[in-house]
């Protein structure tokens, strides 16, 4: 992969994360539908693991947590592969703040970049 190539993925993932972070935050179901692979799983804080579909469900519910922000963004480009690892910052229900941290993966496909895992830890 050319350096030019590799620049113009890395802005993509990057505008990517920030999405993601921002469609948990607003419940924006439509995104996810848009970026999620069909065969994507996550893992909860409280790790519970799920598919794409229940994954949806839960983000239309809207998060526990609000004023989700990410910080510390690192990228992996990989190839046709990336991972992304970040610190969160939020508010919890009770006011308070809080922390977390989450590592996304994603892949390059013929549609574009998926997100294949997340995993996501709170403090």
């Amino acid at each position: 992969m050319t350096d030019n190539a590799a620049a113009k993925h890395l802005a993509t993932l990057q505008d990517l994360n920030r999405n993601y972070i921002r469609s948990v935050d607003e419940a924006d179901v439509r995104w996810f539908e848009q970026h999620l692979a069909d065969d994507f799983l996550n893992t909860n804080p409280d790790g519970s693991r799920l598919e794409r579909a229940a994954f949806l469900a839960q983000i239309g519910r809207g998060s526990v947590v609000k004023n989700i922000r990410e910080h510390d963004v690192k990228i992996r480009l990989l190839g046709d592969f990336a991972i992304i690892h970040a610190r969160t910052s939020y508010i919890k229900p009770d006011g308070s703040t809080g922390g977390g941290w989450y590592t996304d993966d994603w892949q390059l496909r013929p549609e574009g970049w998926r997100c294949v895992a997340a995993h996501v830890s709170r403090g």
